[in-house]
């Protein structure tokens, strides 16, 4: 036995609505394009597909072509009429899921980045977006010179790139507070240093930070904080790599942990700067590069474009006004750090 057409009962009543508009010449009222609006997007929503839509009404206004005095005119018209608004309806419900689907998983993506709702709530609807969060995991958080959002060109270039390249690899690729953001198993870094390549391109010559693999849902927040983090540091201390790992830089989390004893070191170790006739500014530059120079005077001053006499002066002034000699071992270390916590803190722009 033939299976039912579930759409028979409504393809009957179009076979007499073509009839009785095409052969009285008239065109389908607002209420009849309601209904086949109506009828689109319920058929949407049951899965059936626009093409099989249009071909049954194709081939039930063939079978059930009227007859005179319908021109053929007049039954293509019609036809036209009501195939455009089952169509518009259909679409609409299609842009209808299309939304839900979108707002759902952003409302995913918030809580899995902030931490929130119940971790096996959370892990049941991660799987419908192809993580498994009992498994480990690592975030990348990419920023340029503009801000994203999703459905921009940007997300949806770095999108097709990563896509293209590794398929359904449990990665989840979005945007969070203007950065691309890529999840990805934590044993998987080929993904997220593709990614990293993809964004810098795209966003021309935009800035990477991975965070270290974490396992569970709060290992997901904890990946995404540090690479948000290194974000952060990288422009504080004015880090220029396309690619930075977080585990290469715990030291400044750690440096920053105890904002109140950074902040007393920095203002006891370089407050005296701020007497120098010029400001601190040009002592920090200074003892900024001498110390990535790795205390080398003569490359210093060629950084610097000063002469090493020069230069050795500025050492000099320095140590008089923090009583810390930089070109002293002893010394050096207290004097790194605080210059490194000035930056961190944006001392003297910022104050403690």
């Amino acid at each position: 036995m033939t299976a039912r057409n579930p759409h028979s009962r409504h393809l009957a009543g179009y076979a007499a609505l073509l009839a009785d508009a095409a052969t009285t010449g008239r065109r389908l009222s607002r209420t009849e394009l309601d209904t086949l609006r109506g009828f689109g997007e319920q058929a949407a929503t049951e899965g059936t597909t626009l093409r099989q839509l249009v071909a049954q009404h194709l081939q039930i206004t063939q079978s059930s072509w009227p007859g005179p005095p319908a021109t053929p005119a007049d039954v293509m018209a019609v036809a036209a009429q009501a195939i455009d608004a089952m169509a518009e309806g259909y679409d609409h419900a299609q842009h209808f899921a299309v939304r839900q689907q979108e707002a759902a998983r952003r409302e995913f993506i918030d809580d899995l980045l902030h931490g929130r709702s119940n971790l096996g709530r959370l892990a049941e609807r991660a799987e419908r977006f192809g993580l498994r969060l009992s498994y480990a995991h690592a975030v990348a958080a990419a920023q340029g010179p503009d801000s994203y959002a999703e459905g921009d060109e940007v997300p949806r270039r770095v999108e097709r790139a990563v896509m293209g390249r590794f398929g359904e690899r449990q990665i989840l690729l979005t945007t969070k507070e203007g950065r691309l953001i890529c999840i990805a198993p934590g044993d998987q870094q080929d993904v997220l240093t593709y990614f990293a390549k993809q964004t810098h391109a795209a966003t021309d010559g935009g800035q990477t930070a991975i965070g270290r693999s974490h396992r569970g849902a709060g290992g997901v927040v904890h990946s995404y904080e540090e690479a948000v983090n290194t974000l952060d540091i990288a422009v504080r201390l004015a880090m220029d790599a396309p690619v930075l790992h977080a585990a290469d830089l715990l030291v400044y989390p750690v440096l920053t942990r105890d904002r109140q004893a950074m902040a007393d070191l920095v203002r006891t170790t370089l407050g005296p700067l701020l007497q120098a006739r010029s400001g601190p500014e040009s002592s920090l530059t200074t003892l900024t590069t001498y110390f990535e120079t790795g205390c080398n005077a003569t490359e210093t001053a060629r950084q610097l474009s000063l002469s090493v006499r020069a230069l050795t002066y500025r050492l000099e002034r320095i140590h008089q006004l923090t009583g810390s000699d930089p070109t002293h071992p002893r010394n050096r270390y207290t004097l790194q750090t605080a210059v490194i916590g000035a930056r961190l803190l944006n001392w003297p722009t910022q104050s403690l």
